[in-house]
């Protein structure tokens, strides 16, 4: 948000920043945290990835602040960096809660202004984590959904969808077209019956049902030039 970004220029003028995205749905962490987990990788080491989804915000949530493959991690310690976590352990994770690095004031709905932008312009300029709190040895564990791969059948969930209508599911890509070993696959999607199979939304008309590998690298579902 705009005023987050006043923040942290506030502190740090030099900073760059880049907007990731700002169509998360409200709460929906599992779907922040797909899109945390397919974008981080794409930033030069030393990038502070700052997150606000946060529908726990001025509750007994913690915060928190990690050093994770050469990037930092700031945001609600609400399993919104957990994908990230499982696939690369952070070397370390502090709770934030060291005042002299927040807003004087602290607002109890408006936690990234008051904690989460200033951390972040702090690590900017040089603090150390520890600076910032103690060791958090155990982050929220978000319940991520696994697909259950079967003899002849895939059994994925829906996790996400984008603001296209696209529906992102659970079932990692390349472990979908190593389980099929070169056989055709049919989907069926809420009584649902989906036969292409397609590479890009342009195999198949306008108005169709489509399977396809999506940009975050997960089985995903859409309907071409439409939403349904």
């Amino acid at each position: 948000m705009g005023i987050m970004k006043g923040v942290i220029l506030g502190l740090n003028p030099d900073a760059r920043l880049v907007d990731l995205s700002h169509q998360v749905a409200p709460r929906e962490i599992m779907a922040a945290a797909l899109m945390l987990q397919s974008a981080w990788r794409y930033f030069p080491p030393g990038t502070i990835h700052l997150a606000v989804v946060d529908p726990g915000v001025g509750s007994r949530r913690r915060a928190l602040a990690a050093a994770c493959n050469g990037q930092f991690l700031v945001g609600p310690d609400n399993g919104l960096f957990s994908p990230i976590f499982a696939a690369h352990p952070p070397e370390f994770i502090v709770s934030l809660e060291n005042h002299r690095y927040f807003r004087p004031e602290i607002s109890a709905t408006f936690h990234g202004r008051d904690v989460f932008a200033p951390v972040a312009a702090h690590l900017s300029l040089g603090v150390s984590l520890t600076d910032l709190g103690p060791l958090l040895p155990e982050p929220v564990r978000l319940a991520w959904p696994k697909p259950i791969f079967q003899d002849a059948e895939i059994i994925g969930q829906i996790v996400a969808s984008d603001h296209f209508g696209n529906l992102i599911s659970n079932i990692p890509f390349p472990e979908l077209v190593s389980w099929l070993q070169g056989r055709s696959a049919g989907f069926r999607l809420q009584g649902q019956e989906i036969s292409h199979f397609v590479k890009t939304y342009s195999d198949v008309p306008p108005g169709s049902l489509l399977a396809l590998e999506g940009s975050h690298g997960y089985l995903e579902f859409a309907c071409r030039e439409g939403s349904r």
